[in-house]
């Protein structure tokens, strides 16, 4: 195993909403192992020896309970939460004008750059960033480890679209593009995208049907930062608070973040890519294939079984 020497951020602040509550989160490993679980047993491997969970303060005691509790004997664990008034560029100004009624208030955080900026109170240290009801493969973290010994450089860990579509309905997907040098240059968010027998295909702005390979390269939510992040977030969520306050659908999204820093020349990202499958729980029909894939992963030797041991 890997001398721990990074963090690793998990964002769950979203974790109460799904299939209708946090105590409904599904184990998809055979001895009741969730999918936080497999992603925090494999950052572990790779080096990352600390966990910061970002999450609500209204669903902290059943997030300890039922998640938090499987993952502080086998790690340090810190949590950190993701508030709509929070001590962050913009919010305490937001915060007077909706005591005050001119501001609709909000009733969900602003996106996930946002919850980045949640973590920085606890992140020392390089970092990664992942959501936490989705599997990621090992591969990942092992690239980020290795870009994170020779590089200051932040960086995205990206899959081929045939390795994240979904069996049972449409997913949407951030398309990558790059520059001369391979890195990260933009990331374009296509919708409604459905599996084929070919590859793949979408509906664009204009009505027509586009094909995709599925070789092309989409973000996951899959991130590697330096602590040099933090101080470029809060300047462009400023920005973003002073158009975006009166908005209560508006979010701060990381790929729009980190696409406005390499417009500027602020950021170099390099785009790593990952062999392993990428699955979640989109749909309810999604459960039962995370398992089968994950039983899969098992009788290849990729896991022990119970992975804990």
């Amino acid at each position: 195993m890997a001398k721990p020497s990074f963090d690793l951020v998990i964002l769950a602040a979203g974790m109460g909403s799904r299939f209708g509550g946090l105590k409904q989160v599904q184990p998809v490993g055979p001895a009741g192992e969730l999918i936080i679980e497999y992603s925090a047993y494999d950052a572990l491997q790779a080096g990352f020896g600390r966990l910061v969970l970002v999450i609500r303060k209204d669903i902290e005691a059943d997030f300890r309970a039922t998640i938090g509790r499987r993952l502080e004997s086998r790690m340090e664990v810190e949590y950190v939460f993701q508030e709509t008034q929070a001590n962050l560029p913009g919010l305490s100004a937001i915060g007077s004008a909706t005591a005050e009624g001119r501001v609709p208030p909000r009733t969900k955080p602003w996106g996930t750059g946002h919850a980045v900026l949640a973590a920085r109170p606890a992140v020392r240290r390089p970092f990664a960033v992942i959501n936490a009801d989705d599997f990621y493969g090992a591969a990942g973290y092992r690239a980020l480890a290795a870009h994170f010994a020779t590089s200051a450089d932040q960086a995205m860990v990206g899959y081929p679209l045939k390795q994240t579509l979904s069996e049972f309905g449409t997913v949407s997907r951030g398309l990558c593009a790059t520059d001369t040098a391979g890195r990260l240059k933009s990331i374009t968010e296509i919708t409604r995208i459905e599996k084929t027998a070919g590859g793949a295909r979408y509906t664009g702005a204009d009505g027509t049907t586009k094909a995709l390979t599925g070789d092309e390269i989409v973000s996951m939510n899959f991130w590697g930062f330096t602590p040099q992040i933090f101080p470029q977030l809060e300047k462009l969520f400023a920005d973003f608070m002073a158009k975006n306050a009166g908005d209560p659908k508006a979010e701060f999204y990381l790929p729009t973040a980190l696409s406005i820093l390499n417009e500027r020349g602020e950021a170099k990202v390099a785009l790593l890519r990952s062999s392993d499958a990428w699955f979640g729980i989109t749909y309810r029909e999604d459960l039962a294939a995370s398992q089968a894939a994950i039983r899969a992963l098992i009788a290849a030797g990729k896991y022990p079984a119970p992975l804990w041991g």
